[in-house]
């Protein structure tokens, strides 16, 4: 997650000036963009092999998530403890709440102890705390972003490097599917968190992928991440009352589904309001087979975990900066929800390619 657009705010936006026999065009190309990302990815390897455990000897990484209370991102900062013990260095976490003065602290933490390089995962954006990153980088630390940006943005605040996903394609996915399920009739309602930069391409894809679509339409309303607790489940039960042709939600980071699904639930449209979202967390896999979810665009989490810290690593080794972290997309539906395991787990449904692959790739494997 990272921040979007300024001023975007909830919209009320419908697609005009195509012609009616574009509609049946566009079901056609986004059943086919569907198919294309519903089978096993292949893994692509994000750079050259290196030996990770040699020149990661004696050096740390901090990583400050954008907030320990997400489980999609808390996941990804344990899988990469995990991968730390193995390839036998120093990782620690700075748990937070998601409040940029957190964030702030974490980063003086970790340059008052020693460490080579702060992450900041997944929306701790560093545009709120510029002069801290620079003081930071003085005093001889990298610090990145990682699962921040889409491919397409640049790296933000004079970070030494940038690691992103293809957030735009997960836009447009999730478009697709709804045009797909309703014959190009789409009345959504699309959830965003305008302080993630990823909800800059997120929004892109997902407008980019509607403006094909003559008779769909949709609004975006925006709830900060730190109020989605209070505000999601009230703000949904709202519009639908406001507005009972609406037929999907889409809340673009799938943990909102939480908030989310009671207020479906509770406005009695369980049957008539569907759900396509995007992560891959586990919980939210398991609302497919409950069936308050119909949708999860998935990325494996631990793949994540092993892409950021490859990148992470090579900056501290003097290897060339990743920015594309080649992370791939899945849709789960409920036709191959079986794959990640009941209850889901992170990195299942993605095949198991990925962990031979970096294990070659760090030199560690036989």
């Amino acid at each position: 997650m990272t921040i979007a657009k300024w001023g975007l705010g909830a919209a009320l936006l419908a697609a005009t000036a195509i012609p009616a026999w574009a509609e049946d065009d566009a079901v056609a190309e986004a059943r086919a963009n569907i198919e294309a990302y519903s089978v096993i990815p292949d893994f692509v390897a994000p750079g050259e092999p290196f030996d990770a455990r040699a020149c990661m000897e004696g050096k740390s990484i901090m990583t400050i998530p954008s907030s320990s209370a997400i489980p999609f991102v808390k996941t990804i900062a344990d899988h990469k403890d995990e991968l730390a013990k193995e390839l036998g260095f120093k990782h620690a976490q700075w748990e937070n709440q998601g409040n940029p003065t957190q964030w702030i602290q974490g980063m003086e933490y970790a340059g008052n102890n020693d460490f080579d390089l702060i992450s900041l995962l997944a929306g701790a954006d560093p545009r709120f705390f510029e002069p801290q990153v620079k003081a930071a980088q003085d005093k001889g630390l990298k610090v990145v972003t990682s699962h921040l940006t889409g491919l397409e943005l640049d790296a933000p605040a004079g970070v030494d490097a940038n690691t992103a996903i293809d957030y735009k394609q997960a836009g447009k996915l999730m478009a697709d599917w709804t045009i797909v399920q309703t014959d190009a009739k789409v009345n959504a309602l699309i959830i965003v968190s305008n302080e993630a930069l990823s909800t800059d391409s997120l929004v892109d894809g997902l407008t980019e992928a509607f403006k094909k679509c003559p008779d769909c339409k949709y609004e975006i309303v925006n709830v900060p991440i730190l109020d989605w607790a209070t505000r999601i489940q009230p703000t949904v039960q709202g519009k639908l009352q406001a507005d009972p042709n609406i037929n999907y939600v889409i809340p673009i980071y799938d943990s909102m589904s939480t908030f989310v699904t009671p207020a479906i639930a509770i406005s009695g449209k369980r049957d008539s309001v569907k759900v396509a979202t995007f992560n891959g967390t586990p919980f939210v896999l398991d609302l497919i087979r409950e069936g308050t979810v119909e949708m999860d665009i998935g990325e494996n989490l631990d793949w994540i975990a092993h892409a950021m810290l490859d990148a992470e690593m090579r900056l501290l080794c003097d290897l060339p900066p990743i920015v594309d972290s080649k992370v791939p997309l899945r849709v789960f539906t409920v036709e191959n929800i079986d794959e990640v395991g009941n209850p889901a787990e992170a990195s299942k449904g993605y095949g198991d390619a990925y962990q031979d692959g970096f294990r070659k790739l760090w030199m560690v494997s036989e």
